[in-house]
């Protein structure tokens, strides 16, 4: 009942909202002020024009700018990205285009055919050829537009070539994991019951899987080669997220349960790119590209793009997760045997001279 009262009250107050500006036209119009509301109409006339000369002004003046600020400033990083590039080329020449036609169409009609004495309005409903313009031009154009980024979209969503490196990149709130297969090129299974953080196991590996025991897994920093196609295998582990690559041009959904892919192919190392754009403390980023919750803003990743020869190096220094989960396990940690009796005494002196 409240509420129907609300809406009687709120209905009634724009009801007598309407009323009073009626009057006051009529009122307005009794009063002579007539030639008054045409010099406005006359004053706003002139101020359409100067609008539309100051937009047009601000348009220009802001893309100098801050188009370099941008990402359409520096080219793609990837070999897949130079194709989005062209394709929002095509994009903004053809809105550019539209939305300044418009425009000067927009508020020049508004002055030209402000209110005059020596015209009058013509009523015009309906005319089939306009309405077969305006609506088949936009459709086509924006058909094309979209099979353009079809054809892209299915081009780095396809199957990736066989020489390419495989990176499981899972999502978290708020941070990302990357597993690299080991010498098997082979990802162990994994089950989201046996996520434990405490445990060394924040992927949920199924450590009864041999295939677990050589993957490497690491924390906000993703390695990759430069012109070597990667495929990202992408999952999350909570909610919806969505992996950004905004200098590669390329993102997808990270789905729980559902696992998505992509791959593309670097074009530039990270040093190399920190020398075109000027900035040495540039940065290849990974961002969440969908709202996942309060720190979305912090879910940042860092990808290093580097040379072959660098890669095996930062790899070989890396150890499986299976040795951070049962550190027992590890060669490393393991005790050395003592010595068997009636061993080589010389043997013996010798590893303590070289102690020493």
């Amino acid at each position: 009942m409240s509420m129907f009262f609300t809406i009687a009250v709120i209905v009634l107050v724009f009801l007598i909202i309407f009323q009073i500006a009626k009057a006051s036209e009529y009122v307005a119009v009794l009063k002579g002020e007539e030639r008054g509301r045409r010099q406005q109409n006359k004053v706003n006339g002139f101020l359409m024009i100067g609008f539309l000369v100051l937009g047009l002004v601000g348009v220009y003046v802001c893309n100098e700018m801050f188009y370099h600020k941008t990402l359409l400033a520096h080219e793609s990083a990837s070999v897949q990205g130079e194709k989005v590039d062209s394709m929002l080329w095509v994009t903004l020449i053809v809105t550019g285009v539209v939305f300044i036609i418009t425009q000067i169409i927009l508020f020049w009609f508004s002055y030209r055919y402000q209110e005059s004495d020596n015209r009058k309005a013509f009523y015009f409903p309906h005319n089939n050829t306009m309405e077969l313009v305006w609506t088949v031009v936009p459709a086509i154009a924006l058909t094309v537009l979209v099979v353009i980024g079809l054809r892209n979209w299915f081009t780095f969503t396809s199957e990736a070539p066989k020489e390419a490196m495989k990176v499981e990149v899972t999502g978290k709130q708020f941070g990302w994991i990357f597993r690299y297969a080991g010498k098997d090129k082979e990802f162990g299974k994994k089950y989201f019951r046996n996520i434990d953080e405490a445990a060394s196991n924040s992927l949920g590996q199924i450590w009864d899987d041999p295939k677990n025991f050589d993957d490497v897994v690491v924390t906000q920093t993703m390695y990759i080669v430069k012109n070597k196609p990667v495929e990202l295998i992408i999952n999350s582990r909570d909610v919806i997220h969505d992996v950004g690559l905004s200098h590669f041009r390329l993102k997808m959904d990270a789905v729980p349960g559902t696992p998505t892919t992509l791959w593309f192919t670097p074009k530039f190392t990270t040093k190399e790119m920190k020398e075109k754009t000027g900035n040495p403390n540039f940065q290849y980023e990974i961002s969440c590209d969908q709202m996942c919750g309060n720190g979305h803003y912090s879910m940042k990743g860092v990808i290093e793009v580097v040379t072959q020869l660098e890669y095996d190096a930062w790899f070989a220094k890396q150890k499986p997760n299976y040795f951070a989960a049962f550190p027992d396990k590890d060669p490393a940690n393991a005790q050395p045997a003592a010595p068997a009796a009636g061993a080589d005494t010389t043997a013996a002196k010798a590893v303590a001279a070289a102690a020493h």
